[in-house]
């Protein structure tokens, strides 16, 4: 049975202080300072438990999230609240392979608003203005930048299967035979024999005609197929080339040293 596509809805945003990651859980993310020690506690905490390669990939989130937050001075609740921001972002685009890019921005614009201004019980003014534009920068950079390759990661592939059903004209029914028993048959049977003519004449190029029709249908379907695969291969050429300009423009992990 077919899994039912899911289209891009409309989320609402939300406080998320102290939401996936406690307080005790940053105390024990800021002792960690090598990259091994961090993701494993990352791991524990927001509870990633996939296989891979989408482990790796949200872990390598999530620990970039956290060398932002050292390199911007962010306090323990700063970090918390953007590591769930990442988190709820994320998970809210891979909830649908179809695109939904404005939707998964716009709710983290609207996540970080939530956080700026202090409109308790709705908001709080956790990040100040420049905090926010560096917060969005960054988020573009590390994630809408690479958001087919997450789309092509996390969510399953939508194939079309396209299927062409061909249907008889009206016109082109067989034509209606009068019953030889009518009274009108028997009087007149030179008329009969005229229609049985008729009937045969027209017999003809009707066959032709049917016959061009699936000439027509193997000819369509067969130009169709040749498409579909030209356009599949093309795909598969632009997914591998995100995927090697990812794997070029990832910093290595002697980079991230202790912050």
């Amino acid at each position: 049975m077919d899994t039912p596509v899911k289209v891009p809805r409309a989320l609402k945003a939300e406080v998320m202080l102290w939401t996936d990651v406690s307080y005790h859980d940053m105390e024990q993310i800021d002792k960690m300072h090598s990259l091994p020690e961090l993701e494993s506690t990352l791991c524990s905490v927001l509870g990633v438990d996939l296989p891979e390669p989408k482990r790796g990939v949200l872990l390598e989130l999530y620990v970039h999230t956290v060398l932002f937050c050292r390199e911007s001075r962010f306090n323990k609740e700063q970090t918390s609240a953007l590591l769930s921001i990442m988190k709820s972002v994320h998970e809210a685009n891979i909830e649908t392979p179809l695109n939904n890019i404005d939707q998964s921005f716009k709710y983290c614009k609207e996540l970080l608003l939530c956080h700026s201004v202090r409109r308790p019980p709705y908001s709080i003014n956790l990040f100040g203005p420049e905090e926010g534009s560096s917060i969005l920068k960054y988020f573009y950079e590390s994630y809408v930048r690479y958001y087919k390759l997450y789309k092509y990661i996390f969510t399953p592939q939508v194939k079309l299967d396209l299927s062409l059903t061909y249907s008889v004209s009206p016109n082109h029914d067989e034509p209606t035979v009068e019953d030889s028993s009518s009274p009108e048959a028997e009087v007149e049977p030179k008329t009969d024999s005229s229609s049985d003519t008729q009937e045969t004449t027209t017999a003809e190029p009707k066959d032709t005609t049917l016959g061009s029709k699936w000439e027509l249908k193997a000819l369509i379907e067969k130009e169709i197929k040749e498409q579909m695969m030209i356009v599949s291969g093309q795909l598969e050429l632009h997914v591998k080339g995100i995927t090697h300009q990812h794997n070029s423009d990832s910093p290595e992990p002697k980079n991230k040293g202790n912050k």
